[in-house]
C-alpha cells in the first residue's frame, strides 16, 4: 500500500479546511442559518428600535395588496369567458352577478363589468371575507373567492402574530 508522505502509519492526515474553525460560521450567508446579523446600530445601548417594527407591517400589506391585484384579475379574465368574449357579448353565463345586473334602472342597457368593477369586488372581498354587493354564481367563483378570503385573513393573522412577537 503506497502511503501518503506525511504520515507514518499508513494513513492520510485528516482534511483540515484552510480557514480556523472559529471563523467558518461567519463564512455562512445568514439567509441559510436563519439569523440576521446584527448592525452597529442595533447594539448600540440606549437604540431606539421600532424601526425593526414596521418591516412586517410593509411586507404584510404587500402581501395583501398582491392578494387583492392577483385575484382581481383572475376574476376579470375568467368571468363569462374573459373580456373579450363579454365585449362581443359572445361570452357563456356570468360567474358574478352585479347590482348593475340585478337592477337596470341604475345602468345603461349594454352595461358590462370592467376590470375596475373586478378590482372593487376583489378588495371587498379581501376586506371584509364575505362578498358584499357582487355575488358568486358559479361554482369556482364560489371556491375562489373561498381562497382569496382565506389568503387574506391568513396575511393579517400572520402579521398580527408577528407585532405581538415584536413587543415581547
Amino acid at each position: 500500500m503506497a502511503r501518503h508522505p506525511r504520515d507514518g502509519d499508513g494513513h492520510r492526515p485528516a482534511i483540515r479546511p484552510p480557514y480556523p474553525a472559529r471563523v467558518r460560521p461567519a463564512l455562512v450567508p445568514p439567509r441559510l442559518t436563519g439569523r440576521r446579523r446584527a448592525r452597529p446600530r442595533d447594539l448600540e445601548p440606549g437604540t431606539d428600535r421600532t424601526h425593526l417594527s414596521s418591516h412586517p407591517l410593509l411586507t404584510g400589506a404587500a402581501i395583501w395588496l398582491t392578494n387583492v391585484l392577483v385575484f382581481a384579475f383572475w376574476y376579470w379574465d375568467l368571468d363569462g369567458g374573459g373580456p373579450a368574449q363579454r365585449a362581443i357579448g359572445a361570452g357563456g353565463y356570468p360567474a358574478f352577478l352585479f347590482a348593475q345586473m340585478q337592477s337596470p334602472e341604475v345602468a345603461p342597457d349594454d352595461w358590462k363589468p370592467t376590470f375596475v368593477d373586478y378590482l372593487y369586488l376583489s378588495f371587498t372581498n379581501a376586506t371584509a371575507f364575505s362578498p358584499t354587493d357582487v355575488l358568486p354564481l358559479a361554482r369556482w367563483a364560489k371556491l375562489t373567492m373561498m381562497l382569496q378570503s382565506l389568503v387574506s385573513l391568513s396575511t393579517v393573522a400572520l402579521v398580527i402574530a408577528r407585532a405581538v412577537n415584536i413587543l415581547k
